[in-house]
């Protein structure tokens, strides 16, 4: 039972089955995908004239489904590379080579008979240490393995992934009745430190517990649209971004399930549950089965509640269902008090208890559905779980609440909501009742930054796990050092500082600058090194372009030259401090996000990193050290002075110039962002904890700063020659006329002027490029539209 997990095979090769072997992949363990042996021959098999027992027509499915991940967007795999890790077979010549791995998992159709049978065939080649499970996700893992060998049952269990496995943060661990209890919490540590999961445990109950909660309330949710006339646009409008839930809200998250998939989900409750008042919560709306039956299923047949057309001029619009005529028309935007105080409030407790408190229909409508899902949360304590703790967790991490049910009771206030429900009639369950009675006020409290929640009628701590470091709990703890309004020194302890950006989006403005320069300084004096991190939904986004903007529209150069020298000398100031200090970035991290990584020693990122300098998007050129941390990257990686640089600065041209992001952390080494040296990690909570370990070795192991070095560039020679090729591509008409302008200032920069080729440069003489480059940038009515759009609109303007 202590194998460690090096090698595992994947039963199955639809979306489910191809994405799990694939993130298993990501993170660096080669898997043995299997699928059935086609019935035929393909016609274009045929024509190459091989036979069904040639391996190709027997690989097939299993081999299609390996190439297709390559082509799926989004990405299921962090590097295309990584494809090479699993080898493809099929169950009739290749199932015998289960006996050679040490993790075995079963993602077939969801058929209890069909999963019995494969469970027969995997015990017969099965070694006992080898862990086996199902990727169901409903049904129940005894009934599965009921007529398996005790030892098997021992070592069975359900991993109930969500989909797409790489981005969906979930991870359901179902044990059987005899599955050894060691094992459930290696494989918990395991999908949480190597496949970087969030892992609940859930008990063998009908769609285990995200599901089934989740299902419930897209059920209640379409019973109250019913019953009360609420159209699809109104819900959506309450159960999206307004109540903290992601932007897909009810019917956009039905049409991209799939009405079909999501009926089969209810029905299985349904079918599965005795209680009468549940059973008829999970019986199918009359609508869905008449959607079902026209073949309106969702995105997947191109009309569910949704339907997107060609409209005037040939451009798209989505139209949403009438369900009384059961007819698309054009979308109504709702608008209301309670949804416009719900957009303006803060966070998903303000919002939620902004919608509630508006006295509308759309506070109707958001009580109605919340007090149901909160009642039937409550009443699930137990039986689907044994923790609050695991309910919550379950829907932020797989359905991207921002609050769990229970945080949200807390958030509405539960003594006064629970008033209410009682008030209307509502059956609150006893245990609800005693601990209020007990005088408590909330699930949830927190102590000197220690979280607690209720357990079996009295508070719990939350676990801590010495790899997953708050900085929220740290602050709570009184720990920052000092801080303004844009970032904050936070003491992490043995030594280490970290310093956190908390400014809108974490963009770096004048504030998160002063905090860089005033960190370095307490660093320098009071700590062993220092971590650039935080715990935003993005790292960074870049630098303040608006107030860039108006300082360029009111042609104040002095003041723009003077914000582009302090981002610049922060950053040399970052890099030359005498201690370690290691980034690390997560999700977005933009422009002048990138910048503030490059003087680091190290960057520790995760797998979830989208990375990229991006400035010529908005008309400029990277300004804050980026152009010259790559051309010194180039002149080191190229130290012999004879070697030709141009092949690798054209790379950097391109990749700049482009302004190229990367998918991943790991496709963030390929362009070259981030150095062979830097690390990359499939668990974000382990971000802080790792960067600090990071800094500690190498406090112990003797730091030595970084030395400033000359920079050998490729001068006016390799400046024409990328300029040739921007030229190239304008005449192609690949890029615009101001395309052009820009990448010419960039191709000056990365060339280090108008010196001959092979000169040795300073880094501020570098610096000095990027600034004139930019200043004069600044300057173009172009540059400016472009920031503008970037402002206004979200996205990059092409003039």
């Amino acid at each position: 039972m202590n194998k460690p997990i090096r090698k595992a095979a994947v039963i199955g090769s639809g979306i489910m089955g191809s994405g799990i072997a694939a993130h298993l992949a990501n993170v660096g363990i080669p898997c043995l995908l299997l699928d059935v042996v086609p019935k035929e021959p393909s016609a274009e098999e045929s024509a190459k004239g091989l036979t069904l027992e040639h391996p190709a027509v027997r690989n097939r499915l299993a081999a299609a489904a390996i190439a297709k991940l390559k082509k799926t967007n989004p990405a299921p795999l962090y590097d295309e590379a990584f494809a090479d890790r699993i080898t493809p077979g099929n169950l009739e010549d290749h199932l015998p080579q289960i006996a050679e791995v040490d993790w075995i998992i079963e993602v077939v159709v969801e058929n209890l008979q069909v999963k019995k049978e494969l469970l027969a065939k995997i015990e017969s080649f099965w070694k006992p240490g080898t862990v086996v499970t199902s990727n169901t996700s409903g049904i129940s893992i005894n009934e599965m393995s009921a007529d398996r060998g005790e030892a098997f049952r021992k070592s069975f269990m359900g991993t109930h992934f969500f989909n797409p496995p790489r981005y969906m943060k979930l991870l359901e661990i179902i044990p059987g009745r005899d599955t050894d209890p060691t094992l459930v919490n290696r494989m918990k540590a395991f999908c949480e430190n190597v496949l970087g999961k969030g892992v609940v445990i859930a008990k063998d109950t009908p769609n285990f517990i995200a599901n089934r909660i989740g299902t419930y309330g897209l059920l209640v949710t379409l019973q109250e649209m019913v019953e009360k006339g609420y159209s699809v646009e109104e819900v959506d409008a309450v159960t999206g971004p307004a109540m903290g839930r992601p932007k897909s809200a009810t019917f956009r998250t039905l049409d991209l399930v799939g009405l079909d998939t999501f009926v089969h989900v209810a029905d299985n409750v349904y079918g599965s549950v005795a209680d009468g008042a549940e059973k008829a919560a999970f019986d199918t709306p009359a609508v869905l089965k008449d959607m079902v039956a026209r073949g309106w299923l969702g995105e997947k047949s191109g009309q569910g509640f949704y339907r997107k057309v060609k409209g005037e001029g040939g451009k798209s619009e989505i139209l949403s269902l009438d369900l009384a005529s059961m007819e698309y028309r054009p979308q109504k935007k709702p608008s209301s008090g309670s949804l416009e105080a719900a957009k303006l409030a803060k966070g998903a407790r303000e919002k939620t208890k902004a919608l509630l408190t508006g006295g509308d229909r759309f506070s109707d409508l958001t009580w109605d559905i919340l007090k149901k899902v909160l009642l039937y949360s409550a009443g699930k304590v137990g039986e689907i779980a044994d923790s609050i703790e695991e309910i919550d967790n379950a829907m932020k991490w797989g359905f991207n609440w921002e609050l769990g049910p229970f945080e949200t009771w807390d958030a509405i206030g539960l003594v006064r909501s629970v008033e209410r429900m009682e008030k209307e009639g509502e059956t609150v369950p006893l245990w609800v009742k005693d601990w209020i009675t007990q005088g408590n006020t909330s699930f949830y409290r927190v102590d000197n930054g220690i979280r607690f929640y209720v357990d079996e009628g009295k508070y719990k701590q939350v676990d801590q796990r010495p790899e997953v470091i708050s900085l929220r709990s740290l602050k709570e703890q009184n720990r920052v050092v000092k801080g303004n309004g844009g970032a904050s020194l936070i003491d992490l302890g043995d030594g280490v500082a970290c310093l956190e950006f908390h400014s809108p989006n974490n963009a770096i403005g004048a504030d998160i600058l002063t905090m860089i320069s005033q960190s370095v300084e307490e660093v320098r004096n009071n700590f062993e090194g220092m971590v650039v991190a935080n715990q935003g939904r993005n790292f960074c986004v870049g630098a303040n372009i608006m107030l860039l903007l108006m300082e360029a529209q009111d042609e104040e150069w002095d003041e723009v030259d003077g914000i582009i020298r302090l981002f610049q000398n922060t950053m040399y100031k970052l890099k030359r401090l005498e201690k370690p200090v290691v980034a690390a970035p997560h999700r977005m991290t933009l422009g002048g996000g990138v910048e503030a990584c490059m003087p680091a020693d190290q960057v520790i990122a995760s797998a979830e990193t989208y990375y990229g300098l991006v400035e010529v998007g908005v008309g400029l050129i990277p300004a804050g050290g980026g152009c010259k941390e790559f051309a010194l990257r180039v002149s080191q990686n190229v130290s012999h002075p004879e070697a030709d640089l141009q092949p690798f600065i054209n790379q950097v041209f391109e990749t700049i110039g482009m302004a190229k992001v990367s998918t991943s952390g790991h496709d963030a080494k390929r362009l070259g962002y981030l150095k062979p040296t830097d690390r990359v990690l499939a668990n974000q909570d382990h971000l802080i904890y790792e960067a600090k370990q990071a800094v500690l070795r190498m406090a112990k192991a003797g730091y030595e700063p970084i030395r400033e070095e000359k920079i050998r560039v490729v001068g006016s020679e390799g400046k024409a020659v990328m300029q040739l090729g921007a030229i190239g591509m304008r005449e192609s008409g690949y890029i615009s006329d101001h395309d052009l302008k820009i990448a010419k200032k960039l191709a000056h920069v990365l060339a280090g002027g108008d010196v001959p080729a092979g000169t040795l440069v300073t880094e501020q003489y570098m610096l000095d490029l990027e600034r004139e480059a930019f200043l004069s940038l600044c300057g173009e009515p172009k540059t400016q539209q472009r920031m503008q759009h970037m402002l206004t609109k979200g996205k990059a303007l092409r003039n």
